[in-house]
């Protein structure tokens, strides 16, 4: 006899809530901005993906998600800002799972979400290269502000958080195989 979760309801209540609610438009905005200064930061950090970016300057990309959507256009320095209004895409990534926790859960196993895509192929070849290669040394950005060994001390702390929510998920996952 299958048996399921106590908690399986939160995941439904999560996705009826999340869809119904929609945050105002200025925090959209706001949020999008930090958005392209944090990649801005990440991409500068990474000579081959500015180079790579710089190739399609002016191209632009949409990435959506359920009713959530971000509009990104590559710029002459190599970098990204947000696209104007009314812009056709030249393409179109669309993810496919509309669950956020199945979305979450897979993050933490370290596995992509699956994706549509539409649109130019090299511009899509640009940016899984982007998704495979880039990472935000935080651990880095971090020492900076609190110095070397701070800075070491935070990022094992979180290793080690991460290891730990990996296996969580990783053995939720497999009990719920053998219900």
């Amino acid at each position: 006899m299958a048996t399921s979760s106590p908690f399986s309801f939160l995941g439904d209540l999560a996705g009826r809530v999340g869809g119904s609610l929609q945050p105002p438009a200025w925090a959209v905005q706001e949020f999008h901005q930090r958005l392209v200064l944090l990649l801005n930061h990440v991409l500068m950090q990474e000579p081959e993906a500015m180079e790579r970016l710089l190739r399609h300057q002016g191209r632009t990309v949409l990435l959506q998600w359920r009713q959530f959507t971000l509009r990104l256009q590559a710029t002459p320095a190599g970098l990204v800002d947000l696209a104007p209004a009314g812009v056709l895409p030249d393409l179109t990534l669309t993810v496919a799972e509309e669950s956020l926790a199945a979305l979450a859960q897979a993050a933490l196993r370290g596995d992509k979400p699956g994706v549509r895509i539409e649109g130019d192929v090299q511009l899509a070849a640009d940016v899984n290269w982007l998704a495979e290669h880039v990472r935000w040394d935080l651990e880095e950005d971090l020492s900076r502000l609190v110095g070397d060994a701070p800075a070491h001390a935070i990022g094992q702390v979180a290793r080690t958080v991460s290891e730990a929510l990996q296996k969580f998920v990783g053995l939720a996952a497999g009990r719920r195989g053998r219900l």
